[in-house]
């Protein structure tokens, strides 16, 4: 089912988001904001401006017609890169900082874990690991990894 909004949203020739809003006024470089992106991510997102100030709020994504619904995802797919760490292969030492090496839904990847507070408890088993560079991985079930993933990662909770 469709929602009905009092905006538009289209890219303009930089490839930027535009919202238009109910009075006419365009904001160019708009930015969608997810407000749970691992418990909810299709609930709940704000349409942030250049400013930095919200222009507007979509409750369910799914409830948006699918020409700005599509935006918005194609959007969030580029600024939301978050591999899935499927594996650990390998860690230096069982003190940080240490050179961890996995395997990821987007390939092999090594990194630095500067401090155990760098590996973030979601609830549920789930983990956010967030490396030296910032990037950061997500573990949907850390009981879900093979015995030896297992093992290298509860050194470190």
């Amino acid at each position: 089912m469709s929602t009905v909004i009092d905006w538009t949203l289209h890219r303009d020739a930089f490839g930027r988001l535009v919202l238009t809003d109910a009075s006419g006024a365009a904001h160019a470089g708009v930015h969608p904001v997810r407000a749970h992106p691992i418990s909810a991510p299709d609930e709940g997102l704000s349409l942030v401006g250049a400013d930095g100030h919200e222009l507007a709020w979509v409750d369910r994504l799914a409830d948006l017609p699918a020409g700005p619904r599509d935006l918005l995802l194609a959007e969030l797919r580029t600024r939301e890169f978050r591999p899935l760490l499927q594996r650990l292969v390998a860690v230096s030492t069982f003190s940080t900082p240490s050179q961890w090496t996995v395997e990821t839904d987007k390939g092999g990847l090594e990194f630095i874990l500067k401090t155990e507070e760098d590996i973030r408890r979601l609830g549920e088993g789930r983990l956010l690991i967030t490396t030296s560079h910032g990037l950061q991985l997500y573990v949907a079930d850390r009981w879900a990894l093979d015995r030896g993933s297992r093992r290298l990662l509860e050194r470190f909770l």
